[in-house]
């Protein structure tokens, strides 16, 4: 009975997200003939869609800052990804337009797509031309004063339990050479209520706690400091992860 619950529960989840995203999607089509244009009320209508699906089917958000957030500069985001719910968190979290990056499959959805096609980054790791052509369109928004968000674990493992697993490099290169300041974000419990997708386990109502920790500077930083740079953010983010997931 309970695993029915949970299915029904992502199903109804889905159905709410394709509701919500049909009605703006009038709207939608027109923006993103010119997204450079459009850009902040793409933005608006991702954030709306994901936060008014949620609330529909009983998912909350609670964050915590451990201090207060500039909204007005560009930052670097690297929030940890066990579900995604993740994306509906950051969406919660950041009060400035901002752009994903993320895999090319997203691409394909029906949903993802037309944002990925207009304000957010696909990539391709596979394919080295693409991963170049992806990371240069992220330091150029992120010159034009915009915040990227970035998965640095770059995706969300088949492990269940889900651990905080190893960072890559590029969301620190970015920040380091932009000379802006990541925000390490941990998402502490959202795989509990929705794993990865939620087919595998189905989801169900709950709340997902957000922990944004401090800005961490990258002024006076060089490229060769990148991993030393990783490996901070990866050790802070692992703390509050294993505080609020024990196993």
């Amino acid at each position: 009975m309970v695993k029915l619950l949970r299915k029904t529960h992502t199903i109804v989840y889905y159905g709410a997200v394709l509701f919500f995203f049909a009605l703006a999607y009038p709207i939608l089509r027109y923006l993103i003939l010119r997204p450079s244009n459009y850009y902040n009320q793409i933005v608006f209508l991702r954030k709306w869609i994901s936060l008014l699906a949620c609330r529909l089917v009983g998912i909350r958000f609670k964050v915590a800052f451990e201090k207060t957030i500039d909204w007005t500069k560009p930052y670097v985001i690297c929030p940890n990804h066990t579900s995604i719910l993740d994306i509906t968190a950051v969406n919660y979290v950041c009060k400035q337009p901002f752009s994903f990056m993320g895999k090319i499959e997203l691409l394909k959805n029906p949903v993802t797509g037309i944002f990925f096609k207009s304000v957010d980054i696909a990539v391709d790791r596979k394919s080295k031309v693409s991963a170049f052509r992806s990371f240069k369109r992220a330091h150029q928004l992120v010159n034009e004063g915009k915040t990227i968000v970035i998965f640095p674990e770059g995706k969300i493992d088949d492990e269940y339990p889900p651990r905080l697993h190893g960072f890559k490099s590029g969301s620190f290169r970015i920040a380091i050479e932009n000379q802006v300041q990541i925000i390490p974000v941990v998402i502490q419990d959202a795989w509990k209520v929705l794993w990865d997708d939620g087919l595998k386990k189905g989801s169900r109502p709950g709340i997902v706690h957000i922990t944004v920790l401090a800005p961490i500077d990258t002024q006076n930083l060089t490229t060769e400091a990148s991993i030393q740079l990783q490996t901070e953010v990866y050790h802070r983010m692992k703390s509050y992860w294993d505080i609020y997931n024990d196993h």
